[in-house]
């Protein structure tokens, strides 16, 4: 399987199937893929804010790739006419050769578009499973206690971790996720895309890898990696 790291929190998994997570591409100053060039069979989108639903909608409705989400988010999305799977938190689906499960997060889930905040539901991640493989997409969100469980009941491959700060988890808290979760392998995201958020991903490589068996993979948009 390879993993190829969009921007932002933005990853494309292809395999088996062709799994795209929250491709906020159009307007991402780091977004590294072209709209048009994206021809996924799966698109998982963890909350609504517009730098993760993103482009979600344009690229179902061209490819006619199904989008997976909470139900209030997936309604919005069917009413733009995109192909949609409506979950929540808890549940699993099996999707072909792809097993899906939403996971909770600590984050907010409004689309701004030009009027008032429009409620998409409560965020979540995903705990997947692809050629083998289990993948963990922690959505935004803050460190909490269950993560332990998220590792617990579901052994993860490779755990995908904002360390940003100010809107989601920095680089301690991601740290202690990682005790929490105990995957195999750790990829940053949600960091450099605005100075806001800017992190040292290398700084974290180091103290996640001095502290805790996992080793962490650091990808630039664009780079991809053989899981």
């Amino acid at each position: 399987m390879k993993v190829t790291y969009l921007g932002h929190a933005c990853f494309l998994l292809e395999g088996e199937a062709s799994v795209l997570i929250d491709p906020f591409i159009t307007g991402n100053p780091v977004a590294a893929a072209k709209v048009e060039d994206l021809k996924p069979d799966l698109i998982l989108v963890s909350h609504g804010h517009g730098d993760h639903l993103g482009d979600a909608v344009a690229i179902s409705q061209r490819t006619k790739a199904t989008i997976v989400g909470v139900f209030e988010l997936a309604s919005y999305c069917a009413r733009q006419g995109a192909h949609t799977h409506a979950m929540h938190i808890g549940g699993s689906h099996q999707f072909g050769p792809v097993k899906v499960k939403l996971t909770p997060a600590w984050h907010g889930s409004g689309l701004v578009t030009d009027g008032p905040a429009e409620y998409l539901g409560n965020p979540c991640g995903f705990v997947f499973t692809l050629d083998g493989k289990t993948i963990y997409h922690s959505g935004d969100t803050a460190l909490f206690g269950d993560m332990a469980m998220v590792g617990r009941l579901h052994p993860i491959d490779l755990a995908l971790l904002p360390i940003g700060d100010n809107f989601t988890m920095g680089p301690e808290d991601a740290l202690e996720a990682v005790h929490l979760i105990k995957p195999n392998m750790v990829i940053p995201m949600h960091y450099n895309t605005w100075p806001l958020i800017a992190q040292d991903p290398q700084a974290f490589k180091r103290v996640v890898e001095t502290k805790t068996p996992a080793r962490v993979i650091i990808l630039n948009p664009g780079e991809g990696y053989e899981l």
